[in-house]
């Protein structure tokens, strides 16, 4: 059962709303990877996540795990090409990324895949994004933050050559931030989120990736 969610005192009585794109913060990684981060791209995402969370026909997932099949630790939804999206401001989302970074990824977002954190003891292991084209090509994933925030760690993907497994990278995400990731970043990186202790809230994340990128 997932912990309520403490809600920010910023998105308590805003309608949803994206803001402008020009404040987003570039960081140079290695080898051709970067990200870009932007706190409170979208205001009132707490009632965004309510929504969610109450609408979207989440689903558990098991995975062959060694000699075992396990559960997924963390509830999925995905929506492929030309499906409605459980919320207008998700289009827009989706359409306002796809037009700013129109020239340097050269096609548009098209699918979203979601992920329900309930708590602290949901999370996702050491990957990247390298499932079809992700694999041998630069792209760009997009994650949407709503919900409490939880860290995002990347780190330079061991046998790359591209730094110490230990320069890892964590960034806090939740309430309407953005963070996107790319150039090599799926091949030459690794993210995770990582489990909690403590008191930790549920957060959800939308995740744009054009097509052929999972």
């Amino acid at each position: 059962m997932a912990a309520d969610l403490q809600a920010s005192l910023l998105d308590a009585f805003e309608d949803p709303a994206l803001g402008s794109l020009s404040g987003i913060q570039r960081t140079e990684l290695s080898r051709g990877a970067w990200i870009d981060v932007l706190p409170g791209w979208l205001t009132g995402a707490d009632q965004v996540y309510e929504r969610l969370a109450a609408d979207v026909p989440w689903r558990e997932e098991r995975r062959q795990m060694y000699d075992r099949v396990v559960d997924v630790p963390r509830l999925l939804c995905f929506y492929g090409e030309n499906e409605d999206l459980p919320l207008p401001i998700l289009d827009e989302a989706r359409d306002s990324l796809s037009e700013y970074y129109a020239d340097e990824l050269g096609e548009p977002f098209r699918t979203a895949g979601l992920c329900f954190y309930r708590d602290g003891r949901d999370s996702v292991a050491w990957h990247g994004d390298k499932i079809g084209r992700g694999n041998h090509e630069d792209t760009m994933v997009a994650i949407l933050s709503v919900g409490e925030p939880r860290v995002l760690a990347l780190r330079p993907r061991p046998g790359s050559n591209t730094g110490p497994v230990s320069s890892t990278i964590r960034h806090p995400l939740g309430h309407g931030d953005l963070i996107v990731m790319g150039g090599s970043c799926q091949r030459t990186w690794e993210h995770a989120i990582p489990k909690a202790t403590g008191r930790i809230g549920p957060r959800i994340s939308i995740q744009f990736r054009p097509r052929g990128v999972r």
